[in-house]
């Protein structure tokens, strides 16, 4: 039995994948994201640790709610950090016939072992993924996340290869990643994926920040402001090719 870091749970969530979700948002992130509004989940081992059967219990009060395209929703955090734990979940999952959904950046995605093998038999029991681009340049990306993309972008052309269903998100950050040639660019590498089911463009909010003063972290972003709905829209066409 392999428990997992638990930050804490949603039972209520309706923007995180098909139909009425249960959220479950787990410890543990690696990547510094300028933006993040979940700062809070960054360490590994602050989490309370639950097993698989405490949370698909949690999770099934709330099924009724669910409609037939509900589920569960795994975030964070990251939660390919906790591949183990995730594969257990997911499989007693499945075999209570819920709907499984990762909301990951992919930064811990990698060809090596042990985490390879675990990450294809987890993909047997995952119904979708969110899968977050940040920033296609990779030195702008490094300087917003703190991390490397390659192996994030190798991630979703394996996703892709495999024909395991994806919704890619891009958080409009100005300044950031609101540049249209970033957003071309980022639309031209979405374009050679076919497992894409949906984009969406998140505008960027301070809405987390006070996590950050209360973890005494410096809030590099203080200042910025959303993006309008109008230029939300207008990137939403350009990574889909429409403009």
């Amino acid at each position: 039995m392999v428990e997992g870091y638990i930050h804490s749970t949603e039972s209520f969530g309706s923007a995180d994948g098909p139909g009425v979700r249960f959220l479950i948002f787990v410890s543990g992130c690696r990547m510094r994201c300028r933006y993040c509004h979940n700062a809070d989940t960054w360490q590994m081992k602050k989490g309370t640790l639950m097993t698989a059967d405490e949370l698909l219990d949690q999770a099934e009060r709330y099924r009724s709610y669910w409609g037939p395209k509900g589920g569960i929703t795994v975030s964070g955090g990251e939660p390919l950090l906790q591949p183990d734990f995730l594969l257990e979940l997911f499989t007693k999952a499945k075999a209570r016939g819920i709907n499984t959904c990762i909301d990951t950046a992919l930064e811990p995605f990698t060809t090596q072992e042990p985490f390879f093998h675990t990450f294809e038999r987890l993909m047997e029991v995952t119904d979708l993924l969110l899968a977050d681009i940040k920033q296609i340049d990779p030195e702008r990306h490094k300087a917003l996340t703190g991390k490397p993309n390659d192996n994030i972008l190798a991630g979703l052309e394996y996703l892709s290869g495999i024909g395991k269903p994806v919704w890619i998100r891009h958080v409009l950050v100005p300044g950031w990643t609101d540049d249209d040639g970033y957003l071309r660019r980022t639309g031209q590498f979405i374009s050679t994926l076919h497992n894409v089911e949906r984009i969406e463009v998140l505008p960027y909010h301070s809405l987390g920040a006070y996590k950050w003063e209360e973890l005494g972290i410096p809030y590099t972003l203080k200042g910025t402001a959303s993006p309008s709905p109008e230029r939300v829209k207008e990137a939403e066409a350009i990574l889909r090719g429409e403009r």
